[in-house]
Parts: C-alpha cells; sequence; structure tokens
C-alpha cells in the first residue's frame, strides 16, 4: 500500500484531471469570456461543493489536510465520479473504503463465467470470489485439486491453500514459483482491496503461518492477475505429471468474480484429464 505523502500527491492528480474533463455548462454555470483553464477552475468546484477556494486550492497541492466524509461525497457528485472513481477517491483521501459505498457484490457468480466454466470439460477450471475463496468448480477441478465441498471458510482460499496446505507442495512440482505468482497476484488484489479488515487479517494470518509467505512478501513484487503464460506442472497422485497452462478471466461486469482456468499443454495431459473425469461431469457451487 502506498504512504499517506503519496497518497495526498496522487489525490491531487486525480481531483485535477477530474475537474479538467468537465465544463461550466454541464453543471449549469455560466460560460462568460474566454477561458484560460480546461474544464471548472478550482474556485468553481469549490462553490458547487460548499468549500473554501482555498482550503480545496490546498487539497489540490497535497497538503496534509483532513477531509471529511461531507466533502469528498461532495466532490464525487460534483466531479460526477462513477462508482470506481468515487471508491477510489476515498482510497486516495482516506487509505481505505467505508463500508457504506462499497461496490454492490453478486451473490451468485455470473452466468456466463458459469457457462465458460461447464464448457471447458476436461480442464480443470474453478470461480474465485473478491475475496480469492473458491466458490464454484468443475468436476476436473475437483479430480486435480481436491474436493472443495469438503473444505470452509478460510480452508478454501487459494492464496491460503497454497502456502499452508502441505498437498499444495507435493501436487506444484515447481511449488515455489507457484507461491511466488499467487503472492504477486495477491499483491494486486490486496492493492485493491486496501485497508479492509478480510485482507489485512489474512495479510497477518498467512504472515504468521508460513515463514515463506512472511520473507516474499516484503519482497513487493506484483504481477497482473491476467498473466496470460502461466505455465505450471503438477505431480497428481494418481495419473502422475500435468502440464497445464494457468489463466485467470475477469469480466469487467463482475470484477468480484474471476474465473481461473487450466487447460492441457499436451496431448498427454489432455488425455490424463479426460481419465480422471471420465466418471463424472458434474460442476458444483457453494453459493
Amino acid at each position: 500500500m502506498i504512504d499517506e505523502a503519496q497518497r495526498r500527491v496522487q489525490l491531487a492528480d486525480f481531483l485535477k484531471t477530474r475537474r479538467a474533463r468537465l465544463r461550466p455548462e454541464q453543471l449549469g454555470l455560466p460560460v462568460v469570456g474566454r477561458r484560460r483553464t480546461p474544464g471548472l477552475r478550482r474556485d468553481e468546484v469549490a462553490l458547487l461543493a460548499g468549500i473554501g477556494v482555498s482550503w480545496y486550492t490546498w487539497l489540490e497541492q497535497g497538503r496534509p489536510i483532513t477531509v471529511s466524509d461531507q466533502v469528498l461525497e461532495s466532490l464525487a457528485r460534483i466531479l460526477q465520479l462513477d462508482a470506481t472513481e468515487h471508491r477510489h477517491l476515498y482510497v486516495l483521501a482516506r487509505g481505505m473504503v467505508p463500508v457504506t459505498i462499497e461496490e454492490h457484490t453478486l451473490d451468485q457468480p455470473p452466468v456466463n463465467l458459469l457457462a465458460v466454466m461447464d464448457a471447458l470439460g476436461n480442464s480443470p477450471a474453478y470461480v474465485l470470489d473478491q475475496y480469492l475463496n473458491v466458490v464454484a468448480w468443475n468436476a476436473s477441478a475437483a479430480r486435480v485439486f481436491g474436493d472443495f465441498g469438503q473444505l470452509s471458510g478460510r480452508e478454501r482460499n487459494v492464496i491460503w491453500q497454497i502456502f499452508t496446505h502441505p498437498a499444495q507442495r507435493t501436487l506444484y512440482v515447481q511449488w515455489e514459483e507457484s507461491a511466488r505468482h499467487a503472492i504477486m497476484t495477491f499483491r494486486t488484489v490486496s492493492d485493491q482491496h486496501a485497508g479492509e479488515a478480510w485482507c489485512e487479517q489474512l495479510i497477518a494470518d498467512l504472515q504468521q503461518a508460513s515463514p515463506e509467505f512472511r520473507r516474499w512478501w516484503t519482497q513487493h513484487d506484483i504481477e497482473w492477475s491476467c498473466n496470460p503464460d502461466h505455465q505450471k506442472e503438477l505431480n497428481h497422485p494418481q495419473v502422475g505429471r500435468l502440464h497445464v497452462l494457468g489463466t485467470t478471466l475477469i469480466s469487467p461486469d463482475t470484477s468480484n468474480f474471476r474465473l481461473v482456468t487450466f487447460t492441457p499443454r499436451t496431448q498427454d495431459t489432455a488425455a490424463k484429464l479426460a481419465a480422471l473425469t471420465q466418471t463424472e461431469s458434474k460442476s458444483y457451487s457453494l453459493l
């Protein structure tokens, strides 16, 4: 997470860019003469938000001043921020997001992700929620990674699993590489959920439970969660080595759910996956 000084600088830049994209006539302000400033002027934003011009100027200069919820809500309204920008404003101003503006989360994984998961057939696939818990999976995923239906709470979290479950160290041939990729992806997710209780608690618990996590977390490595070329080699207790390509799919409209797929990279792996799932093709969901 960025420190307070960096947040103030980024907040200043964010406010300037949001102000510059608006025209005075959009907010019912008169346009008189030639304007030197693109978009709204600082004094216009301050007037519409009901705050002092000097105070708002200090805010755009990145000065260490306290911003109330009322002021943030006024700025979000005047600058016409959408839900994502509204959330980002609070992260920059406060370092956290109040529960009152948390994005609405779907109760069920979207049908489009479930349809893709089911269509993958013998390729293992599962759906993660915004907390990185497995909430739906196909039969192949259950055969390769274990029966998620027998797990509960924290045990369904994929980051917790790879760092605390002994079976994961046997399943992943290059366990350290896979764990490092997992921690880099988690770093990306944790930045998006800065200050949220579940995220802070998971980080603390992982640091307590895993010396590897504790050591690697401080390195601040980061990776985009949709890495299209993440190759894995698995050592399955029944069929032996599996060579798969891991891919994460995120729908922009339902970003609280993501589909993780593992497609075979060799004909041998495809045949082994088919043998594992030949007796069952049902998909599962915990929601």
